[in-house]
């Protein structure tokens, strides 16, 4: 497994850089992952090992694709099912299926999106999620993101199912409380499974209980 590239499964509540950890271990190499999956997320990882270390950017620039829930009238301070509910119950207006799309159809392009407070990014070498978990709020500027496509799976009056395909930086945490807010209420995100990295699928995957 040396010199590597490893499509693998995650699992939920797991952290991608346990899973690294594991390959890592198991053969003794050097091991990366080509972006991070979110602990309460499963779908797809890829790590790269040995010399292939160096073509983790090539396998940052692929295209993306979530299957994601909404759920509305609520939310979280992490806007993920790992966070603190900070409001519930707030008004839903009712949804159909046309508004539904129209409000997607505007999310689709190349747009401004503002990074979640609980992230990894950095603020003087420090990451934003350790911040905010001492209640230090860090609000970065809105930066421009790719969303090829957005599906409409299945809606009810208080949950969307949908499917996204989208370029390198993007937050569907952010994305599915912007979607949330364009609709007049409140979301936060409460799956996530990410299908596909490129030609990347669980079908060409490996279960972490295979290392």
């Amino acid at each position: 497994m040396n010199n590597s590239i490893i499509p693998v499964w995650k699992p939920a509540n797991m952290y991608s850089n346990d899973v690294v950890r594991v390959i890592k271990e198991k053969y003794n190499v050097k091991a990366g992952h080509t972006g991070t999956l979110d602990p309460f997320a499963q779908g797809i990882l890829i790590v790269c090992t040995g010399s292939k270390t160096k073509e983790v950017e090539r396998f940052q620039d692929l295209i993306k694709t979530y299957k994601s829930v909404i759920e509305l009238g609520k939310t979280t301070n992490t806007l993920d099912p790992d966070g603190e509910v900070i409001i519930r119950n707030s008004h839903v207006p009712i949804l159909d299926k046309k508004n539904i799309k129209k409000c997607l159809d505007g999310f689709v392009g190349k747009i401004m999106q503002r990074p979640p407070s609980f992230c990894a990014l950095r603020k003087n070498n420090v990451r934003l999620y350790e911040l905010a978990r001492k209640d230090i709020y860090i609000k970065l500027k809105p930066r421009p993101v790719s969303v090829y496509s957005i599906k409409l799976i299945s809606f009810s009056q208080f949950e969307l199912t949908i499917e996204v395909k989208c370029g390198k930086g993007t937050y569907i945490r952010s994305l599915a409380a912007d979607i949330s807010k364009a609709l007049k209420t409140i979301g936060y995100l409460k799956f996530l499974e990410r299908t596909h990295i490129g030609k990347y699928s669980k079908k060409n995957s490996y279960p972490v209980s295979y290392f």
